[in-house]
C-alpha cells in the first residue's frame, strides 16, 4: 500500500430559499417549476485546491461515523429536492507530505519514532488516516461525545468568533456551537477561511450568518492506495487481486467508483479468459 492525499473539512448548509435566490438571481428564489439549485466552488489557497464536494441541492446532512469516537458528517438529496435546507462538503487538500512534520494541530499519537523501525515505515504509510481518524476524533469530543456535531456560523468562523447561537438545521441528532476556527488544525481552517471570502465576493450573499459549518467531512476518498499495476489493474506483487473503487483508493464518489468498477470487470475478464 502507500499513503495517498484525502480532502478533509467541513459540511456548509444553507436556507435552500438562500441558495435559489442566489444561483436564480431573483428573490423569489426558484418559483414553482424551476428545481433547486446547485452551486460548485473551487480555488487555490497556499498550493493546496478548497473546492465544494457533492453538493445536495433541497437535502440533508447526515451522520456518518463508522466506529466509536467519531463524529463524522455527510449529506444526501431525496429525489424531490423538497427540505428547506442545501448543502455540501468544504474541503481542503490534505497531502502525505503535508504531515511529515508531525504539526497536525492536535495531539495525534501517532507519529513514528525512528525512520529505521517497520513499525515507523507502517506508521508512514498510514499517517493520512491516523491523521483522519484523530480529526474525526476531535469532532466527537466537541460534539459532547455523542453525535451532535460542533458546528459554527459562517461568518462567524471566517472572523474566528464563536457563534453564540445557530441557526434551526438538518441535522437531526443536534448541532452544538463550538469554535471551528480554534480546534481544526490551522492548516485547514485557515484555507477554509480564505476561500470562503473568495466564494463571497464570486457569488454575493453566499457568505453570510444565516449558514452554518458542521464538522467534520473527511470521507472523501480512501486515506491509502493498494497498489495495482497500471496495465493489467492486478495488485504488483499479488496475482489474481485486482484493487478497485473507493476503498483500494482508486475513487472519490460514486460516479468515478463506478467507472472504475467497470474497469476492473474488464480487467477480470480478460485475466479469466487468457
Amino acid at each position: 500500500i502507500e499513503a495517498k492525499g484525502i480532502a478533509v473539512g467541513v459540511r456548509l448548509e444553507h436556507p435552500a430559499e438562500w441558495i435559489d435566490q442566489i444561483q436564480y438571481h431573483s428573490k423569489n428564489g426558484r418559483g414553482k417549476y424551476l428545481p433547486a439549485a446547485e452551486y460548485s466552488f473551487v480555488t487555490q489557497v497556499e498550493g493546496r485546491g478548497v473546492y465544494s464536494f457533492c453538493m445536495c441541492p433541497g437535502g440533508f446532512i447526515v451522520p456518518a461515523a463508522s466506529g466509536p469516537e467519531q463524529v463524522v458528517v455527510n449529506g444526501m438529496s431525496p429525489s424531490n429536492r423538497g427540505s428547506r435546507w442545501s448543502n455540501s462538503g468544504m474541503v481542503v487538500e490534505i497531502q502525505p507530505e503535508d504531515l511529515l512534520c508531525g504539526q497536525w494541530g492536535m495531539n495525534n499519537g501517532q507519529q513514528a519514532t525512528s525512520s529505521n523501525d517497520s513499525r515507523s515505515s507502517n506508521s508512514r504509510l498510514l499517517q493520512v488516516m491516523h491523521f483522519q481518524e484523530e480529526l474525526e476524533r476531535q469532532c466527537w469530543l466537541q460534539g459532547g461525545m455523542k453525535q451532535t456535531a460542533p458546528a459554527q456560523r459562517m461568518a462567524d468562523f471566517t472572523r474566528k468568533k464563536l457563534s453564540y447561537d445557530l441557526p434551526e438545521s438538518s441535522y437531526s441528532p443536534g448541532l452544538v456551537s463550538s469554535p471551528l476556527h480554534f480546534w481544526m488544525p490551522e492548516f485547514i481552517s485557515k484555507r477554509l477561511s480564505q476561500a470562503f471570502l473568495q466564494f463571497g465576493r464570486m457569488s454575493h450573499g453566499f457568505l453570510t450568518n444565516e449558514a452554518v459549518m458542521i464538522g467534520v467531512e473527511t470521507r472523501t476518498s480512501s486515506p491509502v492506495r493498494i497498489v495495482r499495476d497500471k496495465e493489467t489493474l492486478q495488485h504488483i506483487t499479488i496475482r489474481g487481486l485486482f484493487p478497485c473503487g473507493e476503498g483500494a483508493g482508486y475513487a472519490g464518489g460514486i460516479v468515478s467508483a463506478g467507472v472504475d468498477g467497470e474497469r476492473c470487470a474488464e480487467a477480470v475478464a480478460n485475466y479469466l479468459n487468457r
